[in-house]
């Protein structure tokens, strides 16, 4: 077990490495940086005052050494809009965006799990196919237009929830609802397909000749083996909602990450959007090697292996 969470944790740095050279290059792919910080107005004077400052003149090499361990410490410079630290920045939107993405998962799981379920527990029955049917038209739905589709019907024409913001539970809703769409429609499908071929398998007939109860033999013996797969993708979905966020939070003017990455990358502050990818890639660096461990838990062949 410590071997392969060793071997994890080798692969998750590697990862991080790899974002950070790829962010570091992000500003440097059409050569010297300095045009994209200094409007084209300045002087001859005011750029090679400004590359000096930030170390443009010097070696690539060196350009990003620096810029490594700078940002192990969390530094990746000033905002050249709020003339802030950019990581801060970044840290005050975080709650905002964690409690977006995280009523997405909720509500994702929560209506995902019992339709599986029961769809797989009866198959081929008028709910199998309705919720087959829904899961394909909610990962057919783009976000956006979702989003702009709830804000047109709940907020102009009901007037029930407000269109933007963020402050109440009602702020809350269709943000959640629109973020967690695709999530709800993959998730619950791929855990109904599992759930079909468990309940094939020799041990839940054996279950089942035992005399448990039916409950006791989907929830206790197929739904453990089932989740194995699902427990995988809600992982990696919970990285999807905390991108797919950006878009969301530019649609109801959430004022979480994604639409400070947006507005920074609008204005040409890179300092910030270097900070965000690489804060972001952190975390999905890190759910996935949770979700690692969690499968190696569930499964003891995988760390055998």
């Amino acid at each position: 077990m410590l071997r392969y969470v060793t071997t994890r944790i080798a692969y998750a740095i590697a990862v991080i490495l790899g974002v950070s050279v790829l962010v570091f290059l992000l500003v440097r792919l059409g050569g010297d940086p300095t045009s994209l910080f200094l409007p084209p107005e300045s002087t001859a004077e005011e750029i090679a005052r400004f590359r000096s400052r930030m170390g443009f003149d010097r070696p690539l090499i060196v350009q990003y050494l620096d810029f490594l361990s700078r940002a192990v410490q969390g530094d990746f410079g000033r905002s050249l809009r709020h003339q802030e630290p950019a990581m801060p920045l970044v840290l005050d939107r975080l709650p905002a965006t964690l409690q977006l993405a995280g009523a997405a998962l909720l509500l994702a799981v929560f209506l995902a799990v019992p339709t599986a379920i029961y769809a797989a527990t009866r198959r081929d029955s008028i709910f199998d196919r309705a919720s087959l049917l829904v899961t394909v038209v909610g990962q057919s739905f783009p976000t956006f237009w979702l989003g702009i589709m709830l804000i047109l019907i709940f907020s102009e024409h009901l007037e029930w929830l407000p269109p933007s913001g963020r402050g109440s539970w009602a702020h809350l809703v269709m943000p959640a609802i629109t973020l967690a769409a695709y999530s709800t429609a993959l998730i619950s499908r791929l855990l109904r397909a599992s759930m079909l071929e468990v309940l094939q398998a020799d041990y839940i007939r054996t279950a089942r000749g035992k005399g448990l109860g039916e409950r006791i033999v989907v929830l206790r013996h197929a739904l453990r083996n089932a989740a194995i797969p699902a427990i995988t993708v809600i992982g990696l979905q919970v990285g999807a909602l905390l991108g797919g966020a950006v878009i969301t939070e530019e649609i109801f003017a959430y004022p979480g990450m994604g639409r400070l990455a947006i507005q920074a990358i609008a204005n040409r502050d890179f300092a910030v959007v270097q900070a965000f990818v690489v804060f972001m890639a952190v975390i999905v660096v890190s759910i996935n090697l949770c979700v690692d461990i969690a499968y190696s838990v569930l499964d003891p062949r995988i760390r055998l292996k």
